[in-house]
C-alpha cells in the first residue's frame, strides 16, 4: 500500500487561501462539504468556523482518529474514485490521500483499534488500514451491492454493514480461524444505520419502503419492522443513553424522532428541505444534522427536540464527525 500527496491539493490550498485563523479546539465539530469540497473544522461551542481545507473529490464521509489528530475522508464518486483523503486537525492543512488501488468507491468510515475501517462500494468489500504501517492490512468481501456504511464493535469482533441495492444487512463474526458472514435480509434501500448502545439491536432505516429494520444481533435476524414513513431515509443514529433514534431523509424537511422502547413517532422537527449526516454529540445534549440542500448544518436541541440554530460550513454539507486532541 503506498501513500501519495496530492499535488492539486497543495495548490488548491494556497490559491483558495486556506490559513488557520485560530487553533483547532477540543472537542471540535467536523463538517464535509460535497459542493465546495472541503473539510471544516467548527468550534461546537461557539459555532463559528475556525478553519477550511481541501477534502479531495466528492467527499461523503469523514472520521477522526483517536487522538484526535487526523481526520480521514471518503472520496466516493459512486466507484469512480479509490482514495482517502487524510488531513492534519492541528496543522489545519490536508496532507495526502490514501492510495487504495482496485478497492474503488470508499464509504463508510470508522476509526477503531488503531485502525481506519472502510467500505468499498463497488468492490463489495469492507477493509482496515493500518496508519502505522501505511498499508491496508484486511480486506473482507461481502458479496453483496452498494456495500455502504459500517459499524465496528468495541472489541473488534463484529462488524455490521448495509448493502443498499442488495437491502440486506451483513453481520460479520471473527472466529477462532476466519470470519463468518451472516447476510440479513432488510427493506429496500437499507442504508442508513446503526446499533444500540447496549448492543442488542441494529435499526436500518430502508429509504426505499420508508421503514426501519430491528435486528436483533443475537439472534441475526429481523424481529420487527416499523412503518414510520421514512422514505429517502438517509442516516440513523441512536442517542447515547438509548432511548431516541433520529432518522434524517434526503427529499424531507422533517428530522424524525423515534421512541426507542415504545418504537413509536414522538416528532418530526422542520430542519429544512432534505437531510443527510447525523452526529449526536457525546452527552447527548445536542444533535447536528447535515441540511444538505439548504447549505447548513442543523443544530438540534435534544431536551427540548428544537432547532436551535444554524450553521453555515460550506455548500451541500454531508458526513460529519467529532474529534476530541489526546
Amino acid at each position: 500500500m503506498r501513500t501519495r500527496a496530492i499535488a492539486s491539493i497543495a495548490v488548491l490550498s494556497v490559491s483558495a487561501g486556506f490559513v488557520a485563523a485560530q487553533s483547532t479546539p477540543s472537542p471540535a465539530l467536523l463538517v464535509l462539504s460535497k459542493k465546495d469540497l472541503t473539510l471544516s473544522i467548527v468550534d461546537p461551542a461557539s459555532f463559528k468556523v475556525v478553519a477550511h481545507m481541501p477534502s479531495g473529490p466528492d467527499p461523503h464521509e469523514v472520521e477522526a482518529s483517536t487522538d484526535g489528530k487526523f481526520a480521514y475522508i471518503s472520496n466516493y464518486g459512486f466507484g469512480r474514485y479509490n482514495t482517502i483523503t487524510v488531513a492534519d486537525l492541528t496543522a489545519q492543512k490536508t496532507v495526502r490521500a490514501i492510495d487504495l488501488g482496485p478497492l474503488r468507491g470508499p464509504h463508510g468510515l470508522q476509526f477503531a483499534g488503531g485502525k481506519l475501517y472502510f467500505t468499498a462500494e463497488a468492490a463489495k468489500v469492507i477493509g482496515s488500514y493500518d496508519p502505522a504501517t501505511d498499508k491496508i492490512d484486511w480486506i473482507m468481501g461481502t458479496g453483496q451491492d452498494r456495500t455502504h456504511m459500517l459499524f465496528v464493535f468495541p472489541d473488534l469482533n463484529r462488524i455490521a454493514t448495509t448493502n443498499v441495492s442488495s437491502a440486506t444487512v451483513t453481520i460479520l463474526e471473527k472466529g477462532a480461524r476466519d470470519w463468518t458472514e451472516t447476510v440479513i435480509p432488510a427493506g429496500k434501500g437499507a442504508e442508513g444505520f446503526d446499533v444500540s448502545p447496549d448492543r442488542r439491536e441494529l435499526w436500518a432505516a430502508n429509504a426505499g419502503d420508508g421503514t426501519i429494520s430491528v435486528i436483533d444481533l443475537a439472534a441475526r435476524k429481523v424481529t420487527a419492522t416499523l412503518d414510520v414513513h421514512v422514505r429517502s431515509a438517509n442516516r440513523l443514529k441512536f442517542t447515547p443513553d438509548g432511548k431516541l433514534v433520529l432518522v434524517s431523509c434526503l427529499a424531507s424537511p422533517d428530522l424524525t424522532i423515534i421512541d426507542a422502547a415504545t418504537r413509536r413517532e414522538i416528532k418530526r422537527v422542520k430542519i429544512g428541505t432534505g437531510a443527510a449526516g447525523i452526529l449526536v454529540q457525546p452527552d447527548g445534549a445536542r444533535a447536528f444534522v447535515s441540511c444538505t440542500p439548504d447549505d447548513y448544518v442543523a443544530v438540534v436541541d435534544l431536551k427540548t427536540l428544537t432547532v436551535s440554530r444554524r450553521i453555515q460550513a460550506g455548500k451541500g454539507p454531508d458526513g460529519l464527525a467529532w474529534a476530541v486532541r489526546q
